[in-house]
Parts: structure tokens; C-alpha cells; sequence
């Protein structure tokens, strides 16, 4: 079975019928006298109301006050505006925050913030005119589950910074799942400490940061990871990333093992939904840990598998200078430039290949560069395979942000999946993936 890396706590799944549509929660089975509670947030709510499906109320703020470990909190669909933060800017350096979630649930019952079924939350925050920088989120409490919100438009609102952030995180044992984060002058998702988040079949999207001090497009990754020593756990798992001024999943400076699973990247390094390159923006795909450009003793491996990166500006796959070998397994990397970039750093600060590299399929674009001194095996390009479209059910690069399945998780598309008379079937060598048949297949879908 596919390894877990949610955090630990047993949950019992919940059917909650709201009108005529039954909707299934996470809620934690507790043990005890515990009561759990249910409440309700609506645009044009009250504080001062009761926090039922009647009678909601109106701000994140009160819910958060109220709420109790194992708790739910429903967000009626609506927009929900943001003109400042909670407190006021001390200077044009400063940091604030629009929501701040600072009280923790706990170990198998977390506090959940939860979209009503079948509705859509924005919070909007684009309004917010805080001359300073700016975080729409600012997670610092743990054991807490955000699903099925939507996050748009934090702003820069002035040059003498790098970027704002949709969702800043610095709690741990979270999950963040089914969230839409977009056109954020910044970062979507950044992870700056905590351990054991998951985010989870979300999105981040059409990022950009015009106002950044180093460069526009500098700093607005889709999802980040810049976490410091002792903070393991933290999983990426089922997100897309496109159309992100820099890259789409980056990792610089993480000095704890970070995961990425099933995980698409794609035209990152872009102004969004143009082919204008961003001008200071990066454009990578899977940015894979680096510290910036200089050799440390106490860098982590991070582990890279069943990811797609596709029409990237720059590298699909890129080790970004790293000092130790990440594992690359199944990933699929087509017309990026190169698609696999293993440039990495030495004990001497020399440039050297590093990484370990199994059942990957490199194809269009330029297909590697730094590979010599990388552990690389059973490759599209080490095999002798002839590759060419045929090899896949289709090659098609639109289409791959359409909408997710019932349950959140990726749509399912036959874009670069094998064809059935592939090649590149029964190719790859087990290194621990579920697979089918005599072998794993390259890349990042396994034929049934």
C-alpha cells in the first residue's frame, strides 16, 4: 500500500446529511464525556447570532473564538471581504496577518474549518490596504483541518518587500485539503516551520508578485517549503501548481525532509495565463531543495514521486545546487527545459550531478543536464527505448486543470499516461510504488 504521512489520530468518517446532499467529514472519534460541536458561518452572518445553519455567524475571528478541539465550523458559500489586517502595519517592513489561526485542536480531533457541501467560501483579500506585508492566512495553531476553501488576491501594496502569501503555516500535524489559492502577489501555500502538515489535493495558481524588491516574479512559487531543522513530516500530496511567476513547488532552504506526491507542475516562470515570461521569475517545476548555491553539512534528502511537470519555462525536475541526493521515482517530465536538472553542490562547493533517479520518463523539451555523478537507473533515457507520442495515450498540455473528482482528487485524464502497447511498460525496478505486472512502469501512471 502507498506509505501515509497523515498525522496520527484516529477518525471516524461522519455523514452529515445538509438538505438533500449527504456529506461526508473527517470528524475524530473521541473517547470520554466529549461533546462535539457544530457551527455555522455565512456572508451577511451576525457575531451575535447563535452559529447555527440558521442563524450563522459572520467572521473567521468568532468562529475561531468559540470553537473547541474536534469542533466543526461550516462556511456557507459567498465571498468573504478582507479590507486590513488585525492589527495595523508598524512600518513598511511589517508583517500582519488578515486571519490569524492561532488556537490548536488536538491529536485525533482536530478543530475543522469546513466548506457547507456543494458551496464555494472565497475569502477575497485583495481589498486589504495595509502598507506592508501582507499573509491572508497566518497558521500558527496545530492539529487544525482546512477543506474546500477558496483564497484570492492578497496584495503588495508597496516595492520594499519580497512577497505577500495566501497561506503562511507555521503549526504543525495540519491538513490542508481541497483549498483553491490564487492570484496571490506572492507565494499560494508556504510552509515556514511546524512538522506533519499535509496539503492535500489543492491548488495554487496564476501567482504573481509585481512588486517584489529582488524582481517581479521572483518570489511567487505556488507552493513553498523553507522550513528549519526538526520539523519532519510535511507532505505535499495531490496538488496542481500552473501559471506561477516562479515555480511551482519549491524547497530552498528546507532543513527537513519534505515530500512530493502526485503532484502536477505546469508553465510555471510565466505571467499568468500568458507565455510572457515572468521578468525576475524562476520558471521551475519540482524546485528540490538547494541552499542558495552554497555547500551545507546539514542538508536533507527530500522525496519527489508520481509527479508530472510539463511546458515549464525552465528544468521540470531541479536539484537547484542541493548537497544531497533527493530520490526522483516515476516522475513523468515532458518538453520543459531541460525536463531533469541535477545540478548539485560539493563538500568543495564545485558543481556536480546528484540525486538518485529510478523509473522516470524524460521526453521533449531538452531532456537532462548535470547527470554525471548522479545514481541514475532504469530511465527513459538509460533504457533503450525509442521514444516518440506514440508512447502515450495522448500528449495533449491543456486541460489539466479541470475539475477534480468527487472526492478531491486529481481528474482523471489519459494526458501522458502510457498507451497500452507502450514500451515503457514493466520497465522500471520496484523501489517500494505500488505497481502492477512483473515491474513498476516509468513515470508517474501506472497502467492497470
Amino acid at each position: 500500500m502507498r506509505r501515509s504521512t497523515l498525522a496520527a489520530g484516529t477518525l471516524a468518517a461522519c455523514a452529515v446529511t445538509i438538505g438533500a446532499t449527504a456529506f461526508v467529514a473527517a470528524t475524530p472519534a473521541i473517547s470520554g464525556a466529549a461533546t462535539l460541536h457544530t457551527y455555522y458561518v455565512a456572508p451577511g452572518g451576525s457575531d451575535s447570532a447563535a452559529g447555527t445553519l440558521s442563524a450563522p455567524w459572520a467572521s473567521f475571528a468568532h468562529a475561531q473564538s468559540v470553537a473547541q478541539a474536534g469542533d466543526t465550523v461550516y462556511f456557507r458559500g459567498g465571498t468573504y471581504t478582507y479590507t486590513h489586517g488585525t492589527r495595523s502595519c508598524t512600518s513598511g517592513t511589517d508583517r500582519i496577518d488578515a486571519i490569524t489561526l492561532s488556537k490548536s485542536g488536538a491529536s485525533g480531533a482536530p478543530i475543522n474549518y469546513v466548506a457547507y457541501a456543494g458551496e464555494r467560501p472565497v475569502f477575497d483579500f485583495s481589498h486589504v490596504t495595509d502598507n506592508c506585508r501582507i499573509k491572508g492566512f497566518d497558521v500558527t495553531g496545530s492539529y487544525l483541518h482546512l477543506k474546500g476553501l477558496e483564497v484570492e488576491g492578497v496584495p503588495q501594496n508597496n516595492s520594499l518587500n519580497h512577497e505577500s502569501w495566501g497561506v503562511w503555516i507555521s503549526g504543525s500535524d495540519n491538513t490542508f485539503e481541497q483549498l483553491d489559492i490564487h492570484n496571490i502577489q506572492g507565494t499560494g501555500l508556504f510552509i515556514q516551520d511546524g512538522g506533519g502538515n499535509l496539503v492535500l489535493n489543492s491548488d495554487s495558481h496564476d501567482n504573481f508578485d509585481p512588486r517584489s524588491s529582488n524582481g517581479a516574479g521572483q518570489n511567487s512559487d505556488g507552493f513553498g517549503a523553507h522550513i528549519p531543522a526538526g520539523n519532519p513530516g510535511n507532505v505535499f500530496r495531490g496538488d496542481r501548481s500552473w501559471w506561477n511567476g516562479d515555480d511551482g513547488y519549491d524547497l530552498i532552504n528546507a532543513f527537513s525532509s519534505v515530500t512530493i506526491q502526485n503532484s502536477w507542475a505546469w508553465r510555471n516562470g510565466y505571467l499568468p495565463e500568458s507565455t510572457t515570461p515572468a521578468p525576475a521569475g524562476n520558471g521551475n517545476g519540482f524546485k528540490a531543495g538547494g541552499y542558495g548555491g552554497k555547500y551545507v553539512s546539514n542538508g536533507v534528502k527530500h522525496t519527489i514521486e508520481n509527479d508530472v511537470a510539463f511546458d515549464n519555462k525552465v528544468s521540470g525536475f531541479y536539484a537547484n545546487h542541493h548537497t544531497v541526493a533527493d530520490d526522483f521515482f516515476n516522475n513523468t517530465a515532458y518538453n520543459n527545459h531541460p525536463d531533469f536538472n541535477m545540478l548539485g553542490v560539493s563538500p568543495s562547493g564545485a558543481a556536480i550531478g546528484i540525486g538518485n533517479l529510478r523509473n522516470n520518463i524524460a521526453y521533449g523539451g531538452t531532456l537532462t543536464s548535470n547527470m554525471s555523478g548522479t545514481n541514475a537507473s532504469y530511465n527513459s533515457w538509460n533504457l533503450n527505448v525509442t521514444m516518440s507520442d506514440a508512447q502515450f495515450q495522448s500528449v495533449s498540455t491543456t486541460g489539466w486543470n479541470a475539475p477534480r473528482q468527487a472526492d478531491g482528487s486529481l481528474p482523471n485524464l489519459p494526458y501522458l499516461h502510457l498507451a497500452s502497447n507502450s514500451t515503457l511498460i514493466d520497465r522500471g525496478v520496484n523501489v517500494g510504488l505500488p505497481y502492477n505486472g512483473k515491474a513498476p512502469d516509468l513515470g508517474a501512471f501506472e497502467t492497470p
